[in-house]
């Protein structure tokens, strides 16, 4: 299970009352969305999370939803410009969808003050991917919800010419939070600070989407 010793048993968000105004999307098409999975260590509680968090996602019109996740691609630690075979159709599981992706969601654990090693790997192997789009968060874990991995992680994709959203949403101690078929105890909390953050992302999402089919990115 994911998670940091604690006792809170609280759902933040940096503003779980209001949003962004929704964009106007300039065609009908959805934005294509890659939530990651960064959790893939043996009996985690990311399902948990992930079913609560795609469900929310169901009920939009404005996200075509592909999940990445990291417990089912095998990514070495040695970075490579010449990788084997293997490594390449580990790659081509991957690449494409965030190559494709509009804006990323990552759903992170915190071990031991920060983010999982395997989602810094994925990111390592990837670069144009990121530039340029938007990065929401949703975190989970002990008294901290997971932000301290969070708030690294800004610092991360900023270097990757990401754009990361301010509104976060944080579950405290999580396992205790669910049910034991992974519903939600006390859901308006966090179902309104999830709706704060993707209401920012899709507008992040299209805005950067237009300003790069007028002029392309400058990295």
């Amino acid at each position: 299970m994911d998670l940091t010793n604690s006792t809170s048993t609280t759902v933040s968000s940096a503003r779980a009352a209001g949003s962004a105004a929704a964009p106007t999307a300039s065609s009908s098409a959805p934005l294509n969305l890659a939530l990651i999975v960064a959790s893939d260590r043996e009996g985690r509680f990311a399902p948990v999370i992930t079913d609560w968090l795609r469900s929310r996602l169901a009920e939009r019109e404005d996200f075509a939803v592909t999940v990445v996740d990291l417990a089912e691609i095998d990514l070495p630690t040695s970075l490579s410009r010449n990788p084997s075979p293997a490594v390449r159709a580990e790659l081509a599981k991957v690449s494409p969808v965030l190559a494709a992706a509009d804006a990323f969601v990552v759903l992170t654990p915190e071990y031991n003050h920060s983010f999982p090693a395997s989602l810094k790997n994925l990111m390592d192997w990837h670069f144009t991917e990121w530039q340029a789009k938007p990065v929401g968060f949703v975190s989970y874990g002990g008294i901290s919800g997971g932000l301290r991995a969070v708030e690294q992680l800004r610092q991360v994709f900023a270097e990757l010419h990401a754009v990361t959203v301010r509104d976060t949403v944080s579950f405290h101690s999580a396992w205790g939070l669910f049910d034991d078929e992974g519903r939600h105890k006390d859901p308006a909390g966090a179902e309104g600070a999830a709706k704060v953050l993707l209401d920012q992302l899709a507008w992040w999402a299209l805005a950067l989407k237009e300003a790069k089919s007028t002029r392309p990115y400058a990295a």
